[in-house]
């Protein structure tokens, strides 16, 4: 629930920066962008809390895939605080301009510093997240711990998402589109049925305790 709202907050406070190339020069609010700083914060610790809450569940079921989604998550985050570092830089420059520097100058790097963070908006939310949503997607469609359909979901929108960034790397659309849009929602819905379920009825207690198909990697290791 945390993650929807903080990612949803970084779409709106970060317009000044992300579509005005003047913001370097003095123009908009530091403490808009300040604050959803902190909101992309939260997000990063969310995410990684997120992984860590299921992962004492899930490494029951598959203890590959569990740690697979672990650290994808972590990899999520940590592409996000990157981004956030570039913007967190831009109001540096804005705020402490380097002694001689022209306006042309200043430009060039704030929009360098705002590509930087677009390309980890594309990576991290895009590519990690598609690709870590297929793994926890799958491995609750294998034990299941949540109806079908929610896993369903998950797998549909982690692979969609993830086609979606290989189309936005090679520049059939923009990032923040239409398109974009369209395709992020089945992971939206999945993320948040998940939550829904894991709030109001928790993981369904009839699933097996062990994947019967592929082992532990403690008995790997043990064998």
């Amino acid at each position: 629930m945390v993650t929807h709202v903080t990612s949803i907050a970084g779409l709106i406070l970060y317009g000044p920066v992300l579509k005005n190339a003047d913001y370097v020069l003095g123009a908009g609010s530091d403490t808009r962008v300040l604050l959803e700083a902190l909101s992309e914060v939260i997000l990063a610790l969310a995410i990684v809390g997120t992984a860590c809450t299921l992962f004492p569940v899930t490494r029951r079921h598959n203890e590959a895939l569990a740690i697979g989604y672990l650290g994808l998550r972590t990899l999520e985050a940590a592409v996000i605080t990157v981004g956030i570092v570039s913007i967190l830089g831009l109001v540096t420059i804005r705020q402490h301009p380097p002694h001689g520097a022209d306006t042309a100058s200043l430009v060039t790097v704030g929009k360098a510093l705002v590509a930087v963070h677009d390309w980890t908006f594309l990576i991290g939310p895009n590519f990690v997240c598609g690709a870590n949503t297929v793994l926890m997607a799958y491995l609750m469609y294998r034990s299941g711990l949540v109806p079908r359909f929610i896993a369903l979901l998950g797998l549909t929108g982690g692979l969609l998402i993830f086609a979606s960034a290989v189309a936005e790397l090679f520049g059939l659309y923009k990032q923040v589109s239409g398109w974009g849009v369209l395709t992020a929602i089945p992971v939206f819905a999945w993320e948040l049925s998940l939550a829904v379920r894991l709030i109001t009825r928790g993981f369904k207690s009839s699933a097996p305790a062990i994947d019967t198909v592929v082992p532990s990697l403690a008995d790997s290791v043990h064998h």
